[in-house]
């Protein structure tokens, strides 16, 4: 992908991310969405490309979501999926806690998948452990086996995952192995790829989540050398209908490579609130402040941009 298109996906984020962070600790997650979603259409709309939503947070009919098939970009070439989440974290923004971003991950037609936006089943380590995790394995295997390959004590292992009721029995499980456990209560791409930055504090990430943070997480997790593995969890015969009609079996497990395919992505992101992946949005003397992450899996660069933005 040309390095200058690129980077005018950070002017999407940027913008996505300044409209939602007006919205911080209001107790209006709707409308922070909202903000979010419009600033990042519109920016879109103003790129020379021919863009289609291959998974996002919102169907055709619940607009104003980025939905799943929604053609973006002002030209008919260069063709490019997206995988979007405007505001990841909704949560997190409206009630003024910490972590949230606005994503997007790009790559050519068919290297992304494309499926419905339900729960997945997840894992997630760094480069050292990218061949130390099984999602047939048992908890305490894959702790037992992602400690060995960090050449840790199980101990000294940190397990990050969302604080959900879902996840009281996987909590227990992993405390009896005698690892850590690090909860937070929104936001798992950022949770995800942590694992892959040595300061972070994280060895890995489990639990389940939604499919769009898979897809996102993964073009990241690709570029830094590490692994996710996912599968769906239908919550009902509508969502089993729907990996049907695609012809998803939910038993399937998806990795890094399948998640997506190829080296031509990118991966870009922007804080809205403080995380481990970004700083979030700051105001200071007369400038609103942005900090974003580009990444290009084929060259495996990581771009660490620090924004003034004239109010």
């Amino acid at each position: 992908m040309d390095r200058n298109l690129a980077l005018e996906f950070v002017r999407v984020t940027e913008a996505a991310a300044i409209a939602a962070s007006a919205w911080i600790g209001k107790g209006d997650k709707k409308n922070a969405d909202q903000a979010a979603v419009d600033a990042m259409r519109l920016r879109l709309n103003r790129i020379d490309f021919s863009g289609v939503i291959v998974i996002g947070e919102g169907e055709k009919d619940e607009a104003p979501m980025l939905f799943t098939g929604e053609h973006v970009g002002k030209k008919t070439t260069p063709k490019l999926d997206l995988a979007v989440d405007p505001l990841e974290a909704t949560d997190s923004v409206a009630l003024g806690r910490y972590n949230a971003l606005s994503v997007i991950v790009t790559g050519p037609q068919g290297s992304l998948l494309s499926a419905p936006d339900m729960y997945m089943e997840k894992l997630a380590v760094g480069p050292k452990a990218k061949k130390a995790i099984d999602l047939n394995a048992s908890v305490k295997d894959n702790i037992s086996c992602v400690a060995k390959a960090l050449e840790k004590d199980i101990h000294d292992l940190t397990i990050i995952l969302l604080e959900r009721e879902r996840h009281e029995k996987l909590i227990e499980e992993i405390r009896l192995t005698g690892a850590r456990v690090r909860l937070i209560t929104d936001g798992d791409v950022a949770g995800a790829i942590a694992p892959c930055l040595p300061s972070s504090g994280i060895d890995m990430l489990m639990g389940i989540g939604a499919s769009t943070e898979a897809v996102l997480a993964s073009a990241a997790i690709k570029a830094f050398g590490g692994e996710i593995l996912a599968r769906f969890v239908p919550q009902n015969t509508h969502q089993e209908k729907a990996l049907k009609e695609m012809k998803i079996n939910h038993t399937t497990i998806f990795s890094t490579d399948t998640l997506t395919k190829g080296t031509d992505l990118t991966f870009t992101a922007t804080g809205v609130i403080d995380g481990p992946l970004l700083f979030g949005v700051k105001e200071e003397n007369g400038y609103t402040i942005t900090h974003s992450l580009v990444i290009r899996a084929h060259s495996k660069t990581l771009r660490y941009m620090t924004t003034h933005h004239l109010l």
